[in-house]
């Protein structure tokens, strides 16, 4: 079987960690019959510098025509001077758009290997983190409307969502939630803001047509704390665009690392756009300390959930954990360890090594 993949390399590690990737899909490919096709185009600032805009029509035209889409990080400090609509991030939030990716899936486990990584208290890591955050994508704050006043002294930006919106990424939460724990945590601030009180009454109606998954209504600031102080109490949390993304960045800390935690963007058809959690780190661009698991734990997402090749994203799950559970580490999880962090490339070589 052949399949397509558009490439967004990005920038910063991006590149590094998407050639990673590819790498591991190709092996794939070898050992299960599979042809996977890579199509690179430019999105962020590489965009930017080459075309003058984020996201180039070719860009959205190659994600359209491919079967999935495979990003690395865009962005960093060389373009953090430009007006917003022109930031690299633009390119990402337009790309998802242009796909229809409405539900990012962010799932974060803490390892057993990586337990003392964990910044919790031994007695809260030893009972385990599994869960996965149902994030909306295109709707919130991030897409209402914003400006600035004519004076500058006064901006605002407008947190809108619709019950269509809602719905649709609540099914989404309540479906994966049947195939795991049977319970989905609904996160807002009721107490405060008009829209969340739309999405709770809402996620409510949704959870009528699934009697067998548990609802729990929790208010953002105590989910917060409750990331850190129980967080093997979440199975499905479903919330809102702003409160995913910043939540998912704590439940990646919580796991021990961002450089552990992949997503899958997806909407109404197979197709979707896969990444890891982290952003660029310019800083370490070129060095060689990228941590790819991330990006190829995104590439295995894009197999079970793009092209239903269940026992090939089992396939890189099993390598991953094996290499972790080894000792192998890149720099950002080798923690009290004194022995030599692996580059992005070795650590990649031993994932490779032990996919069956």
């Amino acid at each position: 079987m052949t399949y397509t993949i558009a490439l967004l390399r990005g920038d910063g590690i991006g590149p590094e960690i998407v050639d990673a990737a590819c790498r591991v899909l190709e092996t794939i490919g070898e050992r299960y019959d599979h042809t996977f096709v890579f199509k690179p185009y430019l999105m962020g600032g590489c965009a930017i510098d080459a075309t003058g805009v984020p996201l180039p029509q070719e860009t959205v035209d190659g994600c359209l025509a491919a079967d999935s889409v495979l990003l690395g990080a865009v962005g960093g400090p060389k373009w953090d001077s430009l007006p917003g609509h022109q930031r690299p991030e633009k390119g990402l939030l337009g790309i998802r758009s242009a796909m229809g990716l409405y539900t990012n899936i962010r799932p974060a486990r803490l390892y057993p290997s990586l337990a003392a990584e964990s910044p919790l208290r031994a007695d809260i890591a030893a009972k385990g983190i599994d869960l996965v955050m149902f994030r909306e994508l295109i709707g919130g704050i991030y897409f209402g409307k914003r400006g600035r006043s004519e004076d500058g002294l006064t901006a605002y930006d407008t947190e809108e969502y619709s019950v269509y919106e809602i719905e649709r990424i609540a099914h989404a939460a309540f479906k994966a939630a049947r195939l795991r724990r049977k319970k989905v945590t609904s996160i807002d601030k009721a107490n405060v803001l008009e829209s969340s009180r739309l999405w709770r009454a809402t996620v409510a109606k949704v959870a009528e047509e699934y009697p067998d998954v548990t609802l729990e209504n929790m208010l953002v600031d105590n989910a917060a704390m409750q990331m850190v102080k129980n967080p093997s109490q979440f199975d499905v949390i479903v919330t809102s665009n702003i409160f995913g993304d910043i939540l998912s960045d704590e439940a990646s800390q919580v796991t021990g690392s961002i450089g552990l935690l992949p997503s899958a963007s997806v909407g109404d058809s197979t197709r979707g756009l896969y990444e890891p959690i982290h952003g660029s780190a310019p800083d370490i661009a070129g060095t060689g300390k990228a941590n790819p698991i991330a990006t190829i734990l995104s590439a295995a997402m894009m197999l079970r959930y793009a092209f239903s090749l269940e026992t090939e994203a089992k396939a890189i799950e099993q390598a991953v954990d094996a290499v972790l559970a080894e000792g192998y580490r890149t720099a950002d999880i080798l923690g009290a360890s004194t022995a030599m962090p692996l580059t992005c490339t070795e650590m990649t070589d031993r994932i490779l090594e032990r996919i069956g």
